[in-house]
């Protein structure tokens, strides 16, 4: 769904869009438009890609509702693959954790790294974990897990 003053703002960019104002967007109009906007071209079979896959009444022209709905799809999907991100690392950080509690501490991460076959010692491991315990508690919780996995 696109929030009410994301699509007054796409309205705007619709009617700028529909270049004859007959109230639908052609591939070849969304193909100029592109080129305005993203100093690129646009080849002919991606444009007609993108109408026809916003295009719900099959008539390969986008109204302003199935616009909105091409515009819209990319903050969802990317939402989505936050997601996927967010449920990919919960699954990293559990391997290395203290069951429990919550945390990874020098010993949890000697452990993990020793059966992934990367023999360190505990002083590694807490120096390891020092460069991004961020709250200094001496072990890394799963916001500072994900913030040293983007580093």
């Amino acid at each position: 769904m696109v929030h009410a003053t994301t699509s007054g703002h796409f309205s705007s960019v619709f009617a700028s869009f529909d270049k004859d104002s007959d109230g639908k967007i052609s591939a070849a109009e969304l193909r100029l438009c592109m080129k305005a906007a993203l100093g690129e071209d646009v080849s002919a079979e991606d444009a007609e890609s993108l109408v026809n896959s916003a295009d719900s009444d099959g008539d390969r022209l986008l109204d302003e509702e199935e616009f909105l709905r091409l515009v819209g799809r990319p903050e969802a999907e990317i939402m989505a693959d936050d997601e996927e991100r967010c449920r990919e690392l919960k699954e990293a950080f559990a391997m290395y954790e203290v069951k429990g509690e919550g945390c990874i501490t020098p010993a949890s991460l000697m452990l993990m790294l020793n059966r992934l076959g990367s023999h360190q010692g505990i002083e590694d491991c807490r120096d390891m974990i020092q460069r991004f315990d961020l709250n200094g508690d001496g072990v890394v919780c799963f916001d500072e897990f994900k913030v040293m996995m983007d580093a």
